[in-house]
């Protein structure tokens, strides 16, 4: 089944609407003339590199010391790497996670564009090159000390951006930013999480189930299931062009446990990264079952990619792996027409996807204890699911405990869904509370002379430029 690889890299399908903007001052003027002198000045932060981009912004690639392990502060520290696009102190702060690595350059994302703002983007932590030496996976790789990293840098940049703080993610970057708020709730003013799935109970995955029988259409549900069939048909040719692939390209599979398991494995996830990246008009590109070998082994590497279960692919995710068999849980399909022909059934999990030396004990409360929180103590939070990704067939909801909070289902949308893929009403009422939390008003483009898309920052859709960075 397809993983979480990006459960996908942080988000932003960004969108044709931007928030308030100010004429700064001759104070912030002269605070921002100096940004880079008082960003040296934080303690235990290091600017590790200014890059050129899009006046009036200032875009940095800056790394911060944090403990190992931020129960036992003596334990040692470690770099975190995060990147500042500046904007003005006069303005709000976005906290962005991808939940993954971080990019290198600079972008807004949603919510930084609805408000006109300043964008802190922060790599989780033990995802290279922000992992300890010698880490204690089981005790250093949990969400509270995820959390934690996030509430010092919070706490290390609130002196400079005294304005309101906005809190966003998508898929495992909106999860991240959920997690965050249970445990520092304080910390931000709002939150704006995207397409972030909750497995309150990792062995109950029947919505999942219920889900891929009832998206899209029938014909093409049909097609997707049948070029599966077909692929584990043709199970020994495809397998020796797996390996001999792998040998040409210097890949290997010793993670999964050879190319029979990698290629079932490979041929489990096509539908859901199918779902999740893409759309009903993409059926008609499905190869039907009479297609050549050729047709449906390039299909599935576009689709999925046939590096996904490489050791080479899956080295670099390994974090969200662990965080997966660990906290976060995983989604187990039954795929039942695919019962008869699987050598490997009920084995396509986080675990398997891990160092045998790496598989930790589930923890069954951690999600249990997030999903309480969202839905008796949640304050200003903002959900947003696409109608058709698999990782929104279980949702956060909210309860009878949660204020001041929105929930939403784009129609029609997969991974990608944001806020302007909304109703224009619901888009409407959903900006207003971000810049509402934010403490901006509607935007004045006169006022600002600031365009309202800037395409150098505008045009990066990180939600879907790792394509098989999926379950």
């Amino acid at each position: 089944m397809v993983r979480i690889r990006n459960l996908l890299l942080a988000f932003s399908v960004l969108v044709g609407l931007v928030g308030a903007v100010g004429v700064a001052g001759p104070a912030a003027a002269a605070a921002d003339t100096d940004i880079l002198a008082r960003l040296r000045a934080v303690p235990g932060l290091t600017v590790i590199e200014e890059q050129p981009v899009a006046a009036p912004h200032r875009f940095f690639i800056l790394s911060i010391s944090q403990p190992v392990d931020h129960q036992r502060p003596r334990a040692g520290t470690f770099q975190q790497r995060f990147t500042l696009l500046h904007r003005g102190t006069d303005r709000p702060m976005v906290l962005h996670t991808t939940g993954y690595y971080v990019p290198e350059y600079a972008f807004r994302s949603e919510p930084t564009r609805l408000i006109d703002g300043n964008q802190i983007s922060v790599e989780q932590r033990f995802f290279a090159p922000s992992r300890p030496a010698n880490p204690d996976w089981p005790r250093e790789l949990t969400i509270r000390q995820a959390a934690t990293d996030h509430h010092r840098i919070v706490q290390a940049l609130k002196p400079i951006y005294a304005q309101k703080w906005i809190s966003t993610g998508a898929s495992k970057g909106g999860v991240t930013s959920v997690y965050h708020r249970r445990f520092y709730p304080g910390d931000v003013d709002g939150t704006v999480a995207y397409v972030a799935s909750q497995d309150v109970v990792n062995s109950e995955d029947s919505a999942y189930d219920k889900f891929f029988t009832t998206v899209g259409t029938a014909a093409c549900r049909a097609a997707l299931d049948g070029v599966q069939v077909e692929a584990l048909h043709r199970r020994a040719e495809f397998v020796a062009r797996y390996q001999a692939w792998a040998e040409a390209n210097q890949r290997t599979f010793t993670t999964v446990g050879g190319a029979d398991r990698a290629f079932e494995f490979l041929v489990n996830g096509t539908t859901w990264a199918f779902w999740q990246y893409g759309s009903e008009s993409d059926c008609a590109d499905v190869p039907p079952a009479t297609a050549s070998s050729d047709d449906i082994w390039a299909w599935m590497d576009f689709i999925l990619g046939l590096d996904a279960n490489t050791d080479q692919g899956l080295e670099p995710y390994t974090p969200l792996y662990f965080q997966a068999s660990y906290q976060l849980g995983y989604p187990k399909l039954s795929l039942p027409h695919l019962a008869k022909l699987q050598h490997y059934r009920g084995q396509d999990r986080a675990q398997s996807y891990i160092p045998r030396e790496l598989v930790p004990r589930f923890q069954p409360l951690a999600m249990l204890d997030i999903d309480l929180w969202v839905k008796f103590a949640g304050r200003q939070l903002l959900l947003v699911y696409g109608q058709n990704d698999p990782w929104s067939a279980e949702p956060f909801r909210l309860g009878p405990g949660t204020k001041d909070s929105l929930w939403y289902v784009a129609a029609g949308a997969n991974h990608g869904a944001n806020i302007a893929k909304l109703t224009p009403d619901e888009t409407a009422t959903a900006t207003a509370a971000v810049q509402r939390w934010a403490g901006v008003t509607a935007p004045s483009f006169a006022a600002s002379g600031s365009p309202v898309y800037i395409p150098s920052l505008d045009d990066h859709d990180l939600a879907l430029d790792h394509r098989y960075n999926a379950r």
